[in-house]
């Protein structure tokens, strides 16, 4: 019988990458999560680690160990799941990761109506992009992602997470003030109008910032990308002060009037899916099915308001 914590150490060493890594998410030693995975390399008796310039991956025996222990923690999460739907009081803490502008526009009414209906319910929300929220959650940081996907650009679909759809938000093409009267009628006009203009986009290595820029490319320019930043407020507003186009979503506003001039979008490109993404051994635990029906409620509510 292999020990579970030190199978659990083994998988969090495939998900982290570097025993540093799974030290600091632990609070262990890095020696002491070297000494207990040496100790599980002699309970199998075969090598589980082998080096790699200055750092170690997991041999093809280990990761037949991490499928394995996959399925065992995704079972003991079921376990709790039955567990908490036995009870009638929902207590204990719910960790959400989310991106900016769901963070903004949805979250604070969701909060809300989880406190009214399970006030023992603690939450913790982290503001992070899904490129690093969603491996997060397969390490067992989060409990819920809020995600979102561009057109063309699907987030990977692990085997052991469940997605499920929020809503489709709306993306324009936002003019500065001293382009605007140029932008012409149709959307690649109006897009080709801005092809000598200052950009605000996210960051390299987003997917936001690869469907941006292929949207400009597919429009017949390179974008002179003059400011990056996660923020969208931050890209509302150096449009708001005529020092950037950007492309922006409706969830930006907040449910306010745009104080922007926006153009259309080619067809195909309008809209960005924001969803929940959850481990599936986690998906019918009381907690999450609550968050996921506060959030579809928010969304509704912020519908009416519209």
């Amino acid at each position: 019988m292999f020990d579970l914590h030190r199978l659990r150490l083994l998988r969090e060493l495939k998900h982290r990458g570097t025993l540093a890594a799974v030290a600091a998410a632990l609070s262990y030693a890095p020696s002491s999560v070297s000494q207990q995975l040496s100790q599980l390399e002699a309970e199998v008796g075969v090598p589980l680690l082998e080096p790699v310039g200055r750092r170690v991956r997991l041999t093809e025996q280990a990761e037949i160990l991490v499928a394995h222990t996959e399925a065992v923690l995704e079972r003991l999460e079921r376990a709790e799941a039955d567990i908490a739907a036995s009870l009638t009081d929902l207590t204990g803490t719910l960790r959400i990761a989310s991106f900016q502008t769901a963070a903004l526009a949805l979250l604070p009414t969701a909060l809300g109506l989880l406190r009214d209906a399970h006030p023992h319910l603690r939450v913790h929300v982290t503001h992070m992009e899904p490129e690093k929220a969603l491996p997060a959650l397969q390490a067992r940081d989060f409990d819920l992602v809020l995600a979102e996907e561009y057109p063309g650009n699907p987030n990977p679909r692990p085997a052991e997470l469940e997605q499920e759809d929020l809503l489709d938000d709306a993306l324009h093409l936002a003019m500065p003030e001293v382009a605007d009267e140029s932008s012409g009628e149709s959307p690649i006009t109006a897009l080709r109008s801005l092809a000598d203009h200052p950009w605000v986009m996210e960051p390299e290595g987003t997917t936001a910032r690869h469907w941006a820029m292929a949207l400009c490319r597919n429009a017949g320019f390179e974008p002179d990308v003059r400011f990056e930043t996660t923020d969208l407020l931050l890209h509302l507003r150096l449009v708001e002060q005529n020092h950037a186009a950007a492309f922006l979503p409706d969830l930006v506003w907040i449910g306010h009037p745009p104080t922007v001039a926006l153009r259309q979008l080619p067809r195909g490109q309008r809209a960005r899916r924001v969803s929940t993404v959850v481990r599936r051994g986690r998906s019918q635990h009381p907690a999450v099915l609550a968050c996921r029906d506060a959030l579809l409620r928010a969304v509704a509510l912020r519908a009416t308001r519209a």
